[in-house]
């Protein structure tokens, strides 16, 4: 007989459940403090190879004890005691937390090495500790100049418990600051609570996949019999939005249009804002009579504060997976929390609040096991930075929003930001506006942050070998000092990424993309073929900012130094770098690549984020008196459209391959004769091509938008991928994918708006996807 089916879905953002197992990472030149117990495994795993790994252990005396994990100390091996030695918040923390386990940090014996200079991506090393222990492991390193390829880079710490604790009970994260308050709401129960105004509000997914409903009151108002209350419908009108994030809008506003609350961070972004806390009447609908709800138990907590009670709440439910489908249903599945993750308030004013755990188990809701909402309540002394999270792969550690080595000065022109790829860039700038700034850089000169490009080092001899065969470009045909843009396939033809691939040496590369994921890939992928090379993140370390205009290069002429190795600066050909120093021999080193986004004449300056400040300012100095601006995303946009350049997530994605792109000619099928990922899928459809990037000129001044349909006749043949109004043409323009039946030039389409049927924009086939300036002779010049 047939066996009954069982669901066993891979879910890896849920391996911090896994009841003996716990992971933990070490930050490049940080340190990580963990805690084993007898019979606990270690294992240490070098994430990208050719990092170094220091450790020292100590018993429940403070005593030295590495001997406990069959280690001895390594001579020279200091990396720990510098760390703890220096004059800052963070070490103090963790010399104060090393002290109550009675360690002595200003005695600290030499640590212990774990493996040789060149470890392999992927090396690990076990260890199994015979005794209750604390332990401090390290990834030595310290700032890397910008011409250097020999960056720190993470470890990770996977540790399996000999005592397993229970499966769906992680162990808390560590207090992000001093907690005034905190407690823990089981399922099926809420609790209320005060804060003061400028306290914060953590509300904390323990073990992942768990809702948590959250009203908030006045309570000055609550004091003088007056409810006033957070509401969710005035929230999403005045922001524009379906909720709340950390940045521009960030507000909880309540009845009065007055704002109560504001996010600080947010690791999850997926919440809800149009459905009730669920209720009494929910479950009995569906047959479950006298199940546990939401907002009878917020009715509950908030009655001591003289609330009156509701049968349904209109509350903000933390982490509940709602959205509204194409038929107008409100649907909800799973949450998207993962063990850990929080979001982060911060009270404009004095407040009650009330928090729940949701008790529904009868749909995916809280993925079919309702868990626990844990609540900290943080001084209004805390500064927190606003940040949202981000993960390369579903079971990786999230990484808070970060400023680049230029914030500082671009945030005095602005104060409108927004989260790229993981850091805040400007999208636009105080007394300028994107048309201005379009403008600047269109007839003078303009500057941008684009340190959110990620940067990865491609090391040892099998590199030229590893980058031939997973870009379609041919990469042994690049020099030393020159760059090329390339296409990254996968094997069914669709697109991972795009990016520029400089040649440092013969063997050393440095690949600049948008997609943090490429660097496991390229990992994955030398592993498979045994090869000896490394990958190395660099994205820290190196911050980049594009000077594009027709008197860049009368600018950067005046503060790029360059010694007689290198070409100078007004010899600098296009896709070419050199590099060299800002202003003189002596000045902080730099890179300076003839590339762009623009479409016009243009650099790139890389330079370590220390050091950002300084070329900053130089750049300003130097440039006012040719009339630089600043460039934000939304200007940027504008230029590129008219470039015809693509975008990841617009012009591309898995399903596209570079021919549907518009970038068929970083793939060279013809001359490129060995094979590389996706080669054979590319072949095929080249020769069946479906679909075609194509430029539209639309008519009148009504524009198009990413995403709507372009029809002829009834029928939908394409879709509008970015559109804009063109300052420089005084048109309407858009890029299309197409079906190729319709893609010569002069073919007349419409852009359906509405429903796509109601509402058409006539618009014709142009040229080409180049609107302004095509045979490149700006960019060129």
């Amino acid at each position: 007989m047939n066996q009954p089916i069982v669901s066993h879905p891979r879910e890896p953002a849920l391996f911090v459940r896994a009841p003996a197992l716990e992971r933990h990472r070490v930050a490049p030149g940080g340190l990580t403090v963990i805690h084993l117990e007898p019979g606990d495994r270690l294992e240490v795993i070098d994430v990208e190879g050719r990092q170094h790994a220091e450790l020292l252990a100590f018993d429940g005396h403070g005593r030295p004890a590495l001997d406990a994990l069959g280690l001895t100390g390594s001579a020279g091996c200091r990396f720990i005691d510098q760390l703890l030695a220096r004059d800052d918040r963070e070490a103090a923390h963790v010399r104060l937390g090393l002290s109550k386990r009675q360690v002595d940090t200003r005695q600290l014996p030499e640590a212990a090495r774990l493996w040789d200079d060149d470890s392999p991506a992927g090396q690990r090393r076990q260890l199994s500790a015979s005794d209750a222990l604390v332990v401090i492991v390290a990834a030595p390193g310290s700032a890397s100049e910008v011409t250097s390829q020999t960056r720190a880079s993470e470890l990770y710490l996977w540790i399996a418990r000999a005592n397993p604790r229970a499966v769906l009970a992680p162990p808390l994260p560590a207090p992000l600051g001093e907690v005034v308050d905190e407690f823990t709401i089981a399922p099926g129960s809420a609790r209320a609570y005060t804060v003061q105004a400028g306290q914060f509000i953590q509300v904390l997914d323990v073990a992942g996949r768990q809702c948590s409903d959250f009203i908030a009151f006045d309570r000055r108002a609550l004091d003088a019999g007056r409810e006033i209350d957070l509401d969710p419908t005035v929230t999403r009108s005045l922001n524009g939005n379906a909720y709340p994030g950390p940045g521009l809008y960030s507000k909880f506003f309540d009845r009065n249009l007055q704002p109560m609350l504001e996010v600080v961070r947010d690791t999850v972004g997926r919440h809800d804002t149009f459905a009730l806390a669920c209720t009494a009447r929910y479950y009995e609908a569906q047959g479950y009579f006298g199940h546990a709800n939401c907002s009878d138990n917020l009715s509950r907590a908030v009655a001591e504060h003289g609330v009156s009670a509701r049968p349904g709440w209109p509350a903000i439910n933390f982490f509940f997976n709602t959205a509204i489908d194409a038929h107008q249903q409100l649907t909800l599945d799973e949450p998207w929390s993962r063990p850990g993750d929080y979001v982060l308030l911060r009270a404009l004013n004095e407040l009650v609040c009330a928090s729940s755990s949701c008790p529904d188990d009868i749909d995916p809701a809280n993925g079919w096991q309702p868990t626990d909402i844990h609540i900290r309540v943080y001084s209004h002394k805390e500064r927190f930075s606003i940040a949202m999270a981000n993960r390369k792969t579903p079971d990786a550690d999230p990484v808070l929003t970060r400023e680049s080595g230029f914030h500082q000065d671009t945030s005095k022109l602005t104060g409108q930001f927004t989260d790229y790829r993981g850091w805040w860039l400007p999208t636009q700038f105080n007394g300028f506006g994107a048309i201005e700034e379009y403008h600047g850089c269109r007839e003078r000169v303009a500057v941008m942050d684009l340190s959110a490009l990620r940067k990865f080092e491609v090391l040892g001899p099998d590199a030229e070998a590893l980058l031939n065969y997973c870009l379609t470009r041919d990469v042994r045909k690049l020099a030393v000092g020159q760059v090329v843009y390339s296409a990254m396939c996968y094997e069914h033809g669709g697109m991972l990424d795009d990016g520029t691939l400089l040649r440092l040496a013969p063997d050393a590369f440095r690949w600049i993309c948008g997609e943090d994921y490429a660097g496991v890939w390229l990992r994955e992928q030398a592993e498979k073929l045994g090869m000896k090379v490394w990958i190395k993140s660099a994205s820290d370390q190196i911050h980049n900012i594009a000077v594009q205009g027709p008197l860049s290069r009368e600018l950067l002429k005046q503060m790029i130094f360059t010694p007689g190795t290198q070409p100078k600066l007004e010899e600098l050909g296009w896709f070419r770098f050199l590099v060299g120093r800002l202003d003189d021999y002596n000045g902080p080193p730099l890179m300076v690549s003839r590339t762009g986004y623009t479409g016009e004449l243009g650099y790139e300056i890389w330079c370590h984020p220390d050091h950002a400040h300084q070329v900053w300012s130089r750049l300003w100095q130097l440039g006012e008196p040719l009339g630089l601006v600043p460039l934000g995303l939304n200007a940027l946009d504008m230029l590129r459209i008219e470039a015809g350049l693509v975008f990841a997530g617009y012009e591309f994605c898995d399903q596209t391959d570079p021919f549907e792109a518009g970038i068929g000619f970083t793939v060279p099928l013809k001359s490129k004769d060995v094979d590389f990922i996706g080669r054979e899928a590319l072949l095929r459809r080249q020769a069946h091509p479906q679909h075609k990037l194509v430029g539209l000129e639309l008519s009148g001044n009504e524009p198009a938008h990413h995403g709507d349909c372009v029809h002829v006749g009834r029928a939908q043949v394409g879709v509008i991928t970015s559109a804009t109004r063109s300052p420089v043409l005084g048109k309407n323009i858009a890029l299309c994918r197409l079906d190729v039946a319709y893609c010569e030039p002069g073919t007349a389409v419409e852009i359906g708006k509405l429903d796509g049927q109601q509402k058409r924009i006539a618009a014709t086939v142009a040229a080409s996807t180049v609107a302004y300036d095509p045979d490149k002779s700006r960019v060129r010049a």
